[in-house]
């Protein structure tokens, strides 16, 4: 596969996932046309050396080569991302009605960006759970794709102080408007419905067959339908929502897809990172140390193919930006399309050590890929990843790696056109290369 076929494939994997249950349903597809076996997780398992996965929720996905050599001997190499991003979700009982309109009242997910989600396209998708007309529970997702709502900003002459002192109060200032109530006659709108209804209609839709008595509950987004695009002079950048973290999803799984079977490998996208990653289909839940279990279950077979392990932890890098070069560390401000970005934190923000950072500058090396190096400002916060939460639920040796990025948790973010296809290539040798003991 060369770049240009990457990032095509990869953009329309973006396009396709406006979810995280999008995303895992996305991926599911690409392996089962690869040749991965599904697994069942409240079935036995009897599993000889080939390709599996499994889900949870599904909105977390786990999927592996079980290889021919020894587990225990050659332990895995695990690839770590995460499914969900910043956005905001459509609560319980949404309806807002007001001055001749109808909103939904929304909640944020994670640390979004607020100012950009305004005068946007914006849809609505995600995972739903009805009552049928015969009294069955089902679940399925919707997508309806095309723009159904906006948050118009307040016009400057209402705001004189927005460009110099704009604050967004998340409860009172974000609800998308849907639809109008009435018609400019006053009187009722045919189109005046529950936005239950309307869900359901859109149930049916997407779910060929469905037949929807009663809306049980859903896990609805809100997103920009603007596609990923490259954009630049030279189309040097890639420009699409939710780059955090569906790029390192999507570079892992293709690298995973190119596994010779030789040796165990395994990705793992867990959702809820956004907010955390304490749930049960989160990295800091059970997902991957019951997994771990059920390929060994004896715990010093275990504890040895831990022992060899290496587990890389790929989510986007915060890229210098030419505007703001003070917020970065002057000696370590990633640039976009100059490669990977090892990233590192004394206090254990980032899991990355001497013996896992030197093994993946050593693997970029022999990949012939440049890697640069990411530190916080001392003066400044640092943010987190499944990298640190995995190493210490599974203890396995553990490294926090990434793209560089241009306005993370925002509605739209910006990534380097080269810098994902270099990471995969790294990725790739990591999936098929032999375990590395380093020299003491």
């Amino acid at each position: 596969m060369d770049i240009t076929q990457f990032n095509r494939d990869m953009m329309s994997f973006l396009d396709a996932s406006p979810t995280p249950f999008h995303a895992v349903e996305s991926m599911a597809r690409i392996l089962i046309q690869a040749g991965f076996e599904q697994l069942d997780e409240r079935a036995p398992w009897q599993l000889a050396p080939g390709r599996y996965f499994v889900t949870r929720n599904g909105s977390s996905i786990i999927a592996f080569v079980l290889g021919r050599s020894s587990l225990v001997e050659h332990g895995v190499r695990l690839v770590g991302a995460h499914t969900d991003s910043p956005c905001l979700r459509v609560k319980p009982q949404p309806e807002l009605s007001g001055q001749g309109y109808l909103r939904l009242g929304v909640e944020v997910y994670g640390g979004v960006l607020l100012n950009p989600w305004f005068d946007r396209d914006l849809s609505i998708a995600g995972k739903v759970v009805w009552k049928d007309s015969e009294g069955k529970v089902c679940s399925g997702l919707v997508n309806f794709k095309r723009p159904v709502a906006v948050i118009p900003s307040l016009a400057i002459h209402l705001d004189r102080d927005a460009n110099r002192n704009r604050t967004v109060n998340p409860q009172t200032d974000i609800p998308p408007i849907i639809q109008l109530l009435a018609s400019r006659e006053g009187q009722a709108s045919s189109a005046e419905r529950e936005f239950t209804t309307v869900l359901a209609e859109q149930i049916e839709a997407d779910n060929p067959g469905a037949q929807v008595a009663t809306v049980l509950h859903h896990e609805l987004s809100l997103f920009d339908t603007n596609g990923a695009a490259q954009v630049g002079y030279r189309e040097e950048f890639i420009a699409s929502a939710r780059l955090d973290n569906l790029l390192s999803c999507y570079t892992g799984l293709q690298a995973l897809l190119q596994s010779d079977g030789e040796h165990t490998a395994m990705l793992v996208c867990t959702d809820h990172e956004e907010v955390g990653s304490t749930s049960a289909i989160g990295a800091q839940g059970p997902m991957l140390q019951s997994l771990l279990e059920r390929l060994l279950p004896d715990h010093e077979d275990r504890s040895r193919a831990l022992a060899t392990s290496l587990l890389i932890s790929a989510d986007n890098a915060h890229g210098v930006h030419p505007n703001y070069p003070g917020q970065h560390d002057g000696n370590h401000w990633p640039v976009l399309n100059q490669g990977p970005v090892l990233k590192i934190n004394a206090n254990q923000r980032y899991a990355t050590n001497s013996e896992s950072g030197g093994l993946f500058r050593d693997m970029c090396d022999e990949a012939g890929v440049p890697l640069q190096s990411f530190v916080n400002r001392t003066d400044l916060g640092c943010g987190s990843t499944i990298g640190p939460l995995t190493a210490a639920a599974v203890g396995v040796n553990t490294l926090d790696v990434g793209v560089p990025t241009f306005a993370m948790h925002s509605i739209r973010e910006l990534a380097g056109s080269d810098d994902a296809f270099a990471l995969y290539q790294v990725l790739k040798r990591f999936c098929v290369r032999p375990v590395v003991h380093i020299a003491s």
